[in-house]
């Protein structure tokens, strides 16, 4: 499970990074409303932490266009400000649930836990073409066939998923899976590419990804 936690005190940020990777989770933090949004709207993350307070777009305003353009990544926001009004506009800003600073840290597990069940059994399967994903086995069907995919490939395969037949810049694959800060190059992408190639062949689906020279990667569905 990814958690993107955005929030702009850095020592707040690492501590609650540490927290959920210590209990299984892959967290990254980011600490200004403009960078969170476009991170977020990649939707590869299970769960958004986001601070109403932020530099730039504030935590009510990220919400607010994250659900105006239909994303529905479940949200926890953090606030200060324990007035119900708060509360109310956070709510009505596309967030699923509220919890005031400080928290115990058992608090925020329980609140992570909790919106992450409830948005499993929401969502579970993408579909495309022939080709279904798993999001819990992990795993790509097409039939009667299924193929259990790596962490990496998992991640690449989602995001063409959610693009479909709208091209995705291999940049753009490239921060999502693998971090803005990585070493890792395009050619890493290329790579991962062809070994979902060879997956969707071997499990004998009519969806490819296509290439775009200088524009990126869509999935198409052939007859």
């Amino acid at each position: 499970m990814r958690i993107l936690i955005i929030e702009d005190e850095v020592i707040l940020a690492s501590s609650i990074c540490d927290l959920l990777e210590d209990a299984g989770y892959d967290a990254e933090a980011v600490h200004n409303g403009a960078e969170g949004l476009e991170m977020a709207r990649s939707q590869i993350y299970d769960l958004l932490i986001l601070d109403v307070m932020l530099p730039g777009l504030s935590g009510i305003e990220v919400s607010t266009r994250l659900r105006a353009e239909k994303i529905g990544t479940p949200i926890l926001m953090l606030t200060a400000r324990s007035e119900i009004s708060d509360k109310v506009e956070g709510l009505n800003a596309g967030a699923d649930y509220y919890l005031t600073k400080p928290f115990e840290s058992a608090e925020l597990l329980a609140c992570i836990n909790a919106l992450l069940r409830r948005q499993k059994d929401r969502v579970n399967e993408m579909v495309f073409g022939d080709l279904s994903l798993d999001l819990t086995a992990v795993s790509l069907a097409c039939g009667g066939k299924s193929l259990r995919l790596s962490s990496k490939e998992f991640d690449v395969m989602r995001l063409l998923m959610q693009t479909g037949s709208s091209n995705i810049p291999k940049s753009r694959i490239l921060d999502c899976v693998w971090g803005y800060d990585s070493d890792a190059i395009e050619n890493n992408v290329e790579v991962y590419i062809a070994f979902l190639r060879k997956k969707l062949k071997s499990l004998e689906s009519k969806v490819s990804i296509v290439s775009v020279r200088s524009v990126g990667y869509h999935l198409e569905c052939g007859e």
